[in-house]
Parts: C-alpha cells; sequence; structure tokens
C-alpha cells in the first residue's frame, strides 16, 4: 500500500505526521506501507495522482487543509476534485497556528497586540510560506476579525521568514505549533496565542483564541487519509477501523502529540462533512483576501 504525500520529504510537519501514522498502520494491517511524496503545485500534483490512481485499495492519499480546501478557491482550473475525486477515510486531526511575535515588540497578550495594530494600522508585517498558505490565511482571518490593517510579506519558505521575523524585519508571525516551537522554547519570539479551541499540550501556558473572546479565530492545518472514489466500502471501513486503533492506542498517539497533532479520529462520514465545512470557510477567506494562483 502507498500513502501518497504531496510534498518533499524528509521535513515539514506533514511529511513527519505521514510517517508516524504509516508505520502505525503498517504494524496494524500486516502489509507494506510506503510514503510515496509527490510534491509540486502547492499539492495538486500529489493529490491529483491519487485521485487517478486505481481504486483498489493499493493507494491513500495524505490530505490536509491547504490542498483539499484552499486550493480549490485559489486556483481556478483545479485537475482534481476534493469531493468527486477522493473517498473519505478519516480525519486524522489538526495542527493548530500560533501567533508569535518578535520580542522586542511591546505586547504580551492578544489584547495588547490587537490595540497597537488597530492604533498604528498598515506597521505591522506578517511574514508567510506564500499566499494561500495556512500562515497567510491564518492572519488574513486575524485581520478579518479584528478588523486590523496588517501588512503580508510571503516568503518561499518558513527559515526566511522566521529568520526576518527573530531581526525585527517583520514583526509577526502566524506559524504553525510545530514550526514555532523551536523558537518559543528557545526563547526567541513571543507566543500571544492559540488559534485553537483549546489549549495544546506542547505549550500548555500559552492561551486560545477562543479563551480569549474570539471564538471564530480558529485556524489550523487538518490533516485526513483518503481513498480514491471508487474504493470498496469495506476497503474503506477496514482502514478507518485501523486507523482509529492507531489514534486510540496511547504511544502512538503521543508520538502523534509530540509531532504537534492535535487528535481526531471517528468515522468517514465525520471527514466528509468537516470538509464540506472546511471548503465553505476557506473560501470566503480567501475571497475576501483576494489571494490567487493563477
Amino acid at each position: 500500500m502507498r500513502l501518497i504525500v504531496p510534498t518533499l520529504g524528509g521535513a515539514g510537519t506533514a511529511d513527519t505526521l505521514a510517517r508516524i501514522l504509516a508505520q502505525e498502520l503498517e504494524r496494524r494491517l500486516g502489509q507494506r506501507v510506503v510514503v510515496e511524496n509527490r510534491a509540486g503545485a502547492n499539492g495538486n500534483i500529489g493529490a491529483t495522482a491519487a485521485a487517478r490512481s486505481p481504486p483498489d485499495g493499493s493507494t491513500l492519499l495524505w490530505g490536509w487543509a491547504g490542498t483539499l480546501a484552499t486550493n480549490p478557491a485559489l486556483y481556478r482550473d483545479l485537475p482534481f476534485d476534493p469531493v468527486q475525486d477522493f473517498e473519505p477515510v478519516v480525519l486524522v486531526g489538526n495542527v493548530p497556528n500560533i501567533l508569535v511575535v518578535n520580542k522586542g515588540l511591546g505586547p504580551t497578550t492578544l489584547e495588547g497586540f490587537t490595540a497597537l495594530a488597530r492604533a498604528e494600522p498598515g506597521r505591522l508585517h506578517f511574514g508567510s510560506t506564500g499566499n494561500g498558505s495556512s500562515m497567510h490565511l491564518a492572519g488574513e482571518l486575524y485581520r478579518q476579525t479584528t478588523g486590523t490593517d496588517l501588512v503580508h510579506v510571503p516568503y518561499s519558505g518558513p527559515a526566511p521568514a522566521t529568520t526576518d521575523l527573530l531581526s525585527g524585519r517583520i514583526q509577526l508571525m502566524f506559524n504553525l505549533v510545530t514550526g514555532a516551537m523551536p523558537q518559543i522554547r528557545g526563547g526567541e519570539v513571543l507566543p500571544i496565542a492559540v488559534l485553537s479551541d483549546r489549549r495544546v499540550p506542547q505549550l500548555p501556558e500559552v492561551p486560545t483564541t477562543a479563551e480569549l473572546g474570539l471564538p471564530g479565530l480558529v485556524f489550523g492545518t487538518w490533516f485526513g487519509i483518503f481513498a480514491p472514489r471508487g474504493t470498496a466500502p469495506a476497503v474503506v471501513s477496514r482502514i478507518n477501523a485501523v486507523a482509529n486503533e492507531v489514534l486510540g492506542n496511547p504511544a502512538a498517539r503521543q508520538r502523534l502529540q509530540d509531532a504537534g497533532m492535535e487528535i481526531y479520529g471517528g468515522q468517514p462520514e465525520r471527514l466528509a462533512a468537516h470538509l464540506a465545512d472546511e471548503l465553505r470557510r476557506h473560501a470566503e477567506i480567501v475571497r475576501r483576501s483576494g489571494a490567487r494562483l493563477d
């Protein structure tokens, strides 16, 4: 069995989580589960390859919010349909974004930061890994929710954006928790709030936007397993059951949580409903931001 991962191998949250899950699935399925990295076009190449694979149970897609919920709003001619081309298998979990700021900026709370952003529109710059990325849309959602004016600065990757954040060239980022963790623990950046409705175990001292009075300011990258449309229900059911067994196993669960994931699980219907909701939500955020990639 191959698990197509639409990103480069060897680094990054998506690939790390995929490899942990593949190892755990392999132990329980009794068959080899090979991670196949198919990077390019913001995840579209890998998703398209999975969609066009035979629905014989030998291919799965490691899908996530950006590729399946954001890309339909960013691209006019998407080479796959996230609903029509896939069978949802299981909603695995979510990695939330976190607002981090340069230590010299001043505010230490979300209320204080928002007050500064409102007082000085257009002065604060936030970095991201590009138009339509999780970091970008999290920033756009913050702007839309709070009515503030932040300047978006897209980078080619998280490393140069983080470098500029530490130097003060940009003042903030809406990074993924996993990406921001080293700088937070090293005391290099100041965490303001996790864009979630529950605190993350890795940073239990950092409050969430929901508890700070902004329940609509919740954003992260969710992950799920999908199969090509037409895959037999018995195959989908078996993989769903084994995946839920993984997510319920304390040791496996800890491995995923250590990599930054909030654990979900459930039946295929939960993933289908989640995808439908996220397609609508991301389309509205992208529409209001004006972002396009073609």
